[in-house]
């Protein structure tokens, strides 16, 4: 890996964690251990994953009771978009069904191979990547169409004093001084009315520009996400 992924390992059972641990460990990745449920939210907000392995049955709560945290709770809305893998020692189907209503992208039933989940791995990880990628874009494009409509804004705001000054322009009488001297106070208000909302546009044109552009640089293509999880199994 380019740079280390963090994965949370949640586990009762210490031999568990710690061969998880040494694996992926060994694989490129930045792992984090918890061993029950508590301490699992607790690394989450600390650590701040980017992928959880997390089993099912353990003790002050239950990987199910973890996922509804993670997943549905305002006070760990931050990580919804953590993928969450479930290790289980039962296959029910209706278990697994639970689990994925929950919100669990993978569900793997123990005992395991770990070939199987460092596959399972990628795939979330792989789709995850995906699913932020999307997100970029419609930032991106969110940017763009703000963009458009300021200029559009700009324009039309600008349309109207412009006419009612060529308008005025056309009727004047340049023999009147007054007419004359009326004319050119309307169009310094005018102008320095239309001098603004240019200035505006601009310093809008130009936010939305910087942000555009860190958007656009932030942004991966799905050919490199591709690349990035085509890993051998000793991590190259």
């Amino acid at each position: 890996m380019k740079s280390k992924t963090k994965i949370l390992i949640v586990d009762d059972e210490l031999i568990n964690l710690e061969f998880f641990s040494v694996m992926l460990s060994k694989l490129g990745f930045s792992v984090e251990k918890a061993e029950d449920g508590e301490e699992a939210l607790e690394k989450t907000k600390s650590f701040m994953p980017d992928l959880i392995i997390l089993d099912n049955i353990m003790p002050k709560l239950s990987g199910w009771e973890v996922t509804k945290f993670l997943k549905q709770d305002e006070a760990y809305s931050f990580a919804r978009h953590i993928p969450i893998i479930m290790l289980s020692a039962m296959d029910d189907v209706k278990d697994k069904i639970e689990g994925f209503e929950l919100g669990v992208e993978d569900y793997i039933t123990k005992p395991f191979n770990f070939s199987e989940v460092f596959a399972r791995i990628k795939t979330a990880l792989r789709n995850k990547d995906m699913a932020d990628q999307i997100i970029q874009r419609e930032k991106r494009l969110e940017v763009s169409e703000a963009l458009s409509a300021s200029l559009t804004d700009c324009v039309r705001k600008l349309a109207k004093p412009l006419k009612d000054i060529l308008r005025e322009a056309k009727k004047l009488d340049s023999g009147s001084a007054k007419a004359v001297g009326e004319f050119l106070g309307r169009l310094t208000v005018e102008g320095e009315s239309c001098v603004a909302l240019v200035k505006a546009a601009e310093k809008q044109i130009s936010e939305a520009g910087a942000q555009h552009k860190a958007l656009k640089e932030a942004e991966v293509s799905v050919k490199d996400i591709e690349e990035k999880y085509r890993m051998k199994k000793d991590g190259t």
